[in-house]
């Protein structure tokens, strides 16, 4: 029997309001069972994860655990970007493993995106696939500087213009028509798409392999050789955590990583005319440089769907439905986002929303399987989890089957990041890095000068 629905999942985001699906939760876990691999959490990396060891070993018992209901996290409310971006930068990866291997990484990220657009063509999944790359707008002469250095540091890896290439002011503007723009960068290696959509599409493809997902079956904890949940316990030999910004809920890994809010609007369907003065015909994805991330794109059905970082991170990781929806943070999104399009103003915003992402202490996103216990991972992917989520997915699955692969070493294979400091370090620590970086713009709009506090908050988190 399916539990009833009680959760309006539809008014969770524009995405889930927008779904081809009804959002009707599959069956809890009906008691105690056994299995191969035991997978927590129905997101992208859950669900990629089963994807892929299903194809490559159909004989397999896999289950797939989920609180909720398959995307009902960040995989189904995040800003729609299918981009080759790797929290982790090359400059530090390569200090830490070599350069060859910080290319290695980047480059897989690149190549996740083809291999994502090819699944989405051969389970035929209606998730409005565009890969049209992505605009960053420089709109002040510090911008400009930052697009020059990322150009100059791209080139120093081997990433030629067919990566990352520099656009003057005309260039930049004729993609995105904001307003005070300078120049900017473009990179080919993203996809717009309906996050939601694909991860729905992605669990009936899971489905279709023979894995089996039971949803609203909340677990309460992971331990070598079984999951824990409030309907009963799942031994396997593999049991791997894919909970990405809900890992706080679990115990023993409050401090793994630390849960920080993204909130996104959306605005009513834009007439052409409009769209022809903004731009984005091949349907970019789009940010400026700034230091507070923003993020965009122009969706399928002709909306400008708009977030921003900037929420407040809630004392000892707490995750709340309230915490989605900061109605501060929302009216800061509308001013930015008619700052930027003025002819926005009597353009009505139709769906406001948010939800946690993962953030690893030391900003690096990971994967591993400890083959002593059984237990693997992914996450961290601090908002870049749409393809990072795949490259993880399939380097589990060459894990689990012991499969020697370029995968298995690429370097971020088996990183252990930090733990988070205790409580209340914590907050004062996550706290203080956001009110830092939703300063330096304001700081550097006021001197002209690089933002120093901005500077410093970099080298202490190793980037």
């Amino acid at each position: 029997m399916v539990t009833p629905l009680t959760v309006p999942y539809r008014a969770l985001s524009l995405w889930h309001d927008t779904a081809d699906d009804d959002w009707a939760p599959r069956p809890p876990l009906p008691g105690d069972r056994q299995a191969d691999v035991a997978i927590v959490g129905a997101g992208f990396t859950g669900l990629w994860t089963a994807y892929y060891l299903a194809r490559l070993d159909p004989s397999l018992r896999i289950v797939v655990l989920e609180r909720e209901v398959a995307g009902f996290g960040a995989s189904g409310r995040n800003g729609g970007w299918c981009s080759a971006l790797f929290p982790a930068t090359l400059g530090w990866l390569s200090r830490r493993y070599g350069r060859e291997a910080a290319i290695a990484q980047h480059r897989a990220m690149q190549a996740s995106i083809e291999e994502i657009g090819d699944v989405v063509a051969t389970e035929a999944i209606d998730c409005s696939w565009r890969k049209g790359g992505t605009v960053s707008l420089a709109r002040t002469p510090l911008q400009l500087d930052r697009a020059r250095a990322s150009i100059e540091d791209a080139r120093r890896y081997g990433f030629g213009p067919d990566d990352l290439l520099l656009l003057d002011a005309q260039e930049a503007h004729d993609r995105l028509g904001a307003t005070d723009v300078l120049g900017g960068t473009y990179t080919p290696h993203c996809a717009a798409i309906h996050p939601a959509r694909l991860v729905r599409g992605l669990a009936r493809a899971v489905e279709g392999a023979g894995v089996t997902i039971h949803e609203r079956t909340p677990v309460t904890g992971i331990d070598p050789g079984r999951a824990r949940t409030t309907r009963g316990t799942v031994r396997a030999d593999v049991v791997i955590r894919a909970t990405e910004g809900y890992t706080a809920r679990l115990p023993g890994h409050r401090r793994d990583i630390a849960p920080v809010y993204s909130l996104m609007l959306a605005t009513e369907p834009l007439p052409a005319g409009l769209w022809d003065r903004i731009g984005l015909r091949e349907r970019e994805t789009w940010n400026d440089l700034r230091h507070l991330v923003i993020y965009g794109q122009r969706t399928a059905d002709g909306r400008l769907a708009f977030g921003g970082r900037g929420a407040p991170y809630h004392f000892a990781s707490r995750i709340r439905p309230d915490h989605d929806r900061e109605p501060t943070v929302f009216a800061a999104l509308r001013a930015v986002l008619l700052e930027l399009f003025p002819d926005l103003r009597d353009v009505a915003v139709t769906h406001t929303w948010g939800g946690p992402l993962g953030i690893a202490r030391d900003w690096c996103a990971s994967v591993g399987l400890d083959r002593a216990t059984g237990l693997a991972w992914a996450g961290g992917y601090v908002g870049d989890g749409v393809s990072t989520s795949n490259l993880a997915g399939r380097t589990l699955a060459d894990l689990v089957l012991r499969r020697d692969t370029d995968l298995v070493r690429l370097p971020w294979v088996g990183h252990k990041s930090p733990r988070w400091e205790p409580e209340p370090l914590r907050w004062l620590g996550v706290t203080a890095s956001l009110r830092v970086m939703s300063a330096a713009d304001g700081e550097e709009s006021r001197t002209g000068r690089p933002s120093r506090r901005a500077a410093a908050l970099t080298r202490l988190l190793g980037h």
